[in-house]
């Protein structure tokens, strides 16, 4: 079974990723504009690039792309949709609305957090770094071809400060306004000590039309199809079913530097499917035509079907070599069973990763031991360095001592299922923590059975479940796995009406403010935070801060090795696994760049895919 990337995974990335000082490659402040930013003021692209270096510039358009959903945001869901508002806290959002509207700047998938101008051609920063002065372009249209200008611009940031998903009400709490000066200059403005992303964040918001909503409610949920100004628009769909988007031939932004060589399809179609068996089986059926394979035991058992056999469908490994992130059971913090962290620890030494990952998902994973997995944020070994402690020091006596040590790591088992030194560590911390047992049962301190709900919306994750539950009734712990539908479960997880449920999210390589909406006590309460374990921890609140505000890269990594150390020291979590690569199955209709850009991987780098007519017409020949 696979890295938790189909259901779950929370991209802190595009509109998540950091940055401190808007500029570009050679910019002064004296000079008018930036043609990008990045968090430190370093570009790759000078100001008259032609097209990015993964691309192909000379891509054909044409054909139809298919893929079930791998990555969400917001309110979307990975298993139905029942609205095309996908910016809101209501609805379940359709995979994909993404690609029907513009943003300000787009982002370059081979550098950690570069925009370069996509609606806007060029961006100015005041000298305090507190004003943005962004030039509209003035091609910019909308599907209907009314023109897209700063009016427009203002009217969105403006709307989703106010009535968006909370997610980005949190994420642009440092802005403080956007103002039209005219059609074509739209100038935002940022409180002091503002979060270091949250201008990159801007940047990269879709821009809606402020004619449109003058007379609709931009809070609501709908399936009315909105009017964009992106590559593609809604075409075909069915609720709960399928969504396709179609391009749009005369599109206004195709020949911009930032997006010469992609969106290559003429439609992008998503299926939706309930179960990952039942959606592997509409794969070999040709229902879809790209997949992106999760599960370790389909990858390893499966793809031996006759289209594998004779060439029709490729498979492809890509070695993944952005931030893995976290994977892992989060812990409800929020319920007193929970709230002793001797008992979250308990939890981890029940859990015998080594037998998971030896007997049910064929040796493919390694174990996650952080939220900056796979990254030079991560703490590997060792007591903090000086850096690191001046950060921590002031927090002496108030966090666990082991935080001025070794990182914790979870232990290593014997590959047995049942490690019975796990297990009695296991006890032991239990029994410290004031949690008995009686007559087999595991007791809390108020005398209540210990009791945990794993709560889940699918059932491919039960043979993981299972020997962990049975090590947890071993421990007295009565403990079940509940499969919700996916509206249900979405509905619980938003009020924080579980025990403990499974979250996966990948780190932006420059993380920024979105790491409020993940960890910080601001949203530990927030309805829809991503903050699911319910961290509330002045330590980690001010690290957070630390690495909003880091001046450069080596201050970015002592202070997120400070934010790991405080974060693992909490027990938060029972961190599962992860990935080194990228499983790639499609049907033999596509080409791509030799290589993929290092941020933009797997599905993340399909819209510089273009359709092969030739390879199509001999799948069909060979029909």
């Amino acid at each position: 079974m696979a890295q938790l990337s189909r259901r779950h995974v929370l991209a802190l990335g595009a509109g998540a990723v950091s940055v401190s000082f808007l500029r570009g490659a050679a910019a002064s402040e004296q000079e008018s504009a930036a043609h990008g930013m990045s968090a430190f003021g370093d570009l790759k692209y000078p100001a008259d690039f032609h097209h990015f270096d993964y691309v192909n510039p000379d891509a054909p358009k044409g054909g139809t792309f298919s893929l079930i959903p791998s990555t969400r945001a917001y309110n979307q869901s990975y298993q139905t949709f029942n609205s095309l508002n996908v910016f809101i806290l209501k609805g379940d959002g359709a995979q994909g609305m993404d690609m029907t509207f513009a943003s300000l700047m787009a982002r370059a998938n081979d550098e950690p957090d570069a925009m370069y101008g996509l609606a806007a051609k060029s961006v100015h920063i005041s000298p305090d770094g507190l004003v943005y002065r962004f030039t509209m372009r003035p091609e910019a249209r909308f599907h209907d071809g009314s023109r897209l200008t700063a009016h427009d611009a203002a009217f969105s940031l403006t709307t989703l400060k106010a009535k968006g998903h909370p997610l980005i009400l949190v994420q642009m709490r440092d802005m403080v306004g956007a103002e039209a000066l005219d059609d074509t200059t739209l100038v935002v403005t940022f409180a002091p000590k503002r979060a270091r992303d949250v201008p990159l964040y801007v940047a990269g918001l879709p821009i809606f039309s402020k004619s449109y909503y003058s007379n609709r409610p931009f809070e609501e949920s709908t399936l009315d199809i909105p009017l964009g100004s992106g590559p593609y628009k809604v075409g075909k769909f069915e609720v709960n079913r399928f969504i396709e988007f179609e391009r749009v031939k005369d599109w206004w932004g195709a020949n911009l530097p930032v997006c010469r060589g992609s969106y290559n399809f003429d439609v992008v179609r998503y299926e939706f499917y309930r179960d990952r068996d039942v959606a592997f089986e509409g794969f070999t059926g040709k229902s879809y035509l790209y997949r992106e394979e999760f599960t370790s035991r389909i990858w390893a058992t499966r793809y031996d079907f006759p289209a594998v056999k004779d060439g029709r469908v490729k498979l492809e490994v890509l070695p993944d070599d952005t931030p893995s992130g976290a994977q892992g059971w989060f812990i409800n913090t929020r319920r007193d069973k929970f709230k002793d962290p001797r008992v979250r620890e308990a939890l981890i030494h029940a859990f015998d990763f080594e037998w998971t990952n030896k007997t049910i998902m064929y040796g493919a994973y390694a174990r996650t031991v952080s939220p900056f997995q796979n990254s030079d944020m991560m703490v590997k070994r060792g007591p903090p360095s000086p850096e690191e402690l001046k950060l921590l020091e002031p927090f002496q006596g108030q966090v666990p001592e082991e935080v001025f040590g070794e990182p914790f790591v979870p232990p290593v088992s014997d590959g047995s299922g049942q490690d019975r030194t796990m297990l009695r560590k296991a006890q032991q911390l239990l029994n410290e923590a004031g949690l008995p047992i009686k007559d087999g049962k595991r007791l809390l301190p108020n005398g209540e059975i210990f009791r945990i709900e794993f709560l889940g919306d699918e059932p491919s994750f039960q043979p993981h479940h299972a020997p962990y539950i049975k090590n947890l009734a071993t421990l007295g712990i009565e403990a079940t796995h509940r499969l919700v539908d996916a509206v249900q479960y979405r509905a619980r997880v938003e009020d924080f009406d579980f025990d403990m449920t499974v979250q996966r999210f990948s780190m932006s390589a420059t993380p920024g403010d979105a790491m409020r909406a993940f960890f910080s006590s601001q949203v530990a309460s927030t309805k829809g935070s991503y903050n699911l374990a319910g961290i509330a921890s002045p330590a980690i609140d001010v690290m957070i801060e630390r690495i909003i505000a880091a001046a450069n890269r080596a201050d970015l990594t002592v202070a997120c090795h400070a934010f790991d150390r405080l974060f693992r020291a909490g027990r938060y979590w029972v961190p599962q696994w992860y990935a080194k690569t990228h499983r790639l199955a499609y049907w033999d209709l596509f080409r791509h760049p030799a290589k993929p850009p290092r941020y933009a991987q797997g599905v993340g780098s399909r819209e510089n895919w273009w359709f092969d007519a030739a390879r199509a017409a001999k799948i069909e020949q060979a029909k």
